[in-house]
């Protein structure tokens, strides 16, 4: 509930809109933005164990690749926020995927692992300007009662990203090497900023104005005093650590038991995206049938009995099979996450979903090392079972925090 003394907030049905024929047009652009970026996110995964040979480090330390990438990504978002609601989130996310083809660029060339860690990180806080911008403006434009499957149309794009990414690396490593992938993921980016500068529709954009961070902070707070914001807030940062802190370790393990290298890997990398794709497809049918509990309960069952599975340690397509489970059930959860918090505060959503952005990614950031010390301390099954009981009570438990309707946050003046 809303503080009495305070202005009741605009709802979200009466904020402008787009024209419902923008509206696929918007899509479109800010999928081109999506598939750049997260094709440079997942990359270098398969790549573990190249990278540790070719650099001369080990593999848990080349796994933080994924941490340095992950990090910044978080702690870019509280500065992403208010300058998106200022100067115009288009206008920031086609900088940031310049800043990112530059930055891969520049890993393609990178001397040693401490420059590459460097780089990644620069690439990270730029990624950072791309999927929550986008996930605020379909938050702008789409009326909430066709908002989740936009999204989920929307996301279409970004799990391809993922799918094409880790696949490709996988694949081409061994004829273009560690280097031409970054070089390729560079162009990828550089394409997709140029879609971001041409394709936006620029009619009736308000004017830049100057970043308030006072402000900035004092929505932040008065975000994080609504308990709903809160739940969405926790929900996705303990699902990024049960969820990803596994991905990086992957292609080790899969060497560990004698069953291939960056291509087995790239592989079981792609079911999950696959898993996305299915997810996407039948998003339409999910919503009506099964609607906000049900959709969080089945998307935990769904991720439990996967990580499970990958913790019983079989062969690489057993665990491409569970990853492809895993990414249904998965999308299932988050996306329901990304929904709901576009609507959490209709009058500063970058703000909102930039908080979101920054505990997803400290979660992943934070997940990579937390599951790499219980990989260590209690073995592949014993880890990922503790990754699948705290999916599972995620799931069940945020079906029953989330079934009252959602109570927008006031702010005042």
């Amino acid at each position: 509930m809303t503080d009495s003394t305070e202005p009741a907030l605009v709802p979200a049905a009466t904020l402008p809109k787009s024209p419902p024929t923008s509206i696929p047009r918007l899509i479109v652009v800010l999928a081109c933005a999506g598939f750049g970026s997260t094709f440079a996110l997942r990359s270098v995964e398969p790549l573990v164990g190249v990278l540790a040979r070719d650099l001369a480090s080990d593999a848990h330390t080349v796994a933080l690749l994924s941490t340095a990438f992950a990090l910044p990504y978080a702690f870019i978002q509280p500065v992403l926020g208010p300058i998106g609601d200022a100067l115009g989130k288009e206008r920031v996310m086609s900088t940031c995927l310049a800043v990112l083809a530059v930055a891969l660029t520049l890993c393609s060339i990178a001397p040693d692992i401490g420059s590459l860690f460097g780089l990644r990180m620069l690439a990270g806080a730029a990624a950072g300007g791309c999927i929550p911008l986008s996930l605020a403006l379909l938050g702008d434009r789409v009326p909430m009662e066709g908002r989740q499957v936009a999204i989920g149309r929307f996301l279409v794009a970004v799990i391809l990203g993922q799918l094409s990414g880790s696949t490709f690396a996988g694949l081409i490593e061994a004829a273009i090497g560690w280097r031409g992938v970054f070089a390729v993921t560079a162009a990828v980016a550089a394409i997709a900023c140029a879609a971001t500068v041409f394709g936006f529709d620029r009619t009736g954009r308000p004017a830049a104005r100057r970043p308030a961070f006072g402000e900035a902070v004092t929505r932040y707070r008065t975000i994080l005093r609504n308990p709903r914001a809160r739940v969405l807030f926790s929900a996705v940062f303990i699902e990024a650590i049960a969820m990803f802190g596994v991905f990086p370790h992957l292609a080790p393990l899969i060497e560990a038991r004698g069953e291939g290298g960056p291509r087995e890997a790239g592989l079981v990398l792609a079911g999950f995206a696959v898993g996305g794709l299915l997810y996407s497809a039948l998003v339409g049918l999910l919503v009506r049938l099964l609607g906000l509990p049900r959709m969080l309960i089945g998307g935990g069952l769904i991720c439990s009995a996967s990580l499970t599975v990958v913790g019983l340690a079989g062969t690489w397509q057993v665990d491409c099979a569970a990853l492809t489970a895993m990414g249904l059930g998965f999308y299932m959860l988050h996306n329901t996450y990304q929904t709901q918090v576009t609507e959490v505060a209709p009058k500063a959503r970058a703000s909102a979903v930039a908080l979101h952005a920054f505990s997803f990614f400290c979660g992943q950031a934070l997940g990579v090392a937390v599951i790499g010390q219980a990989l260590l301390r209690f073995g592949q099954l014993g880890a990922l079972l503790g990754c699948a009981v705290t999916i599972l009570a995620l799931g069940i438990g945020t079906a029953i925090a989330l079934r009252q309707k959602p109570a927008p946050v006031a702010f005042p003046g």
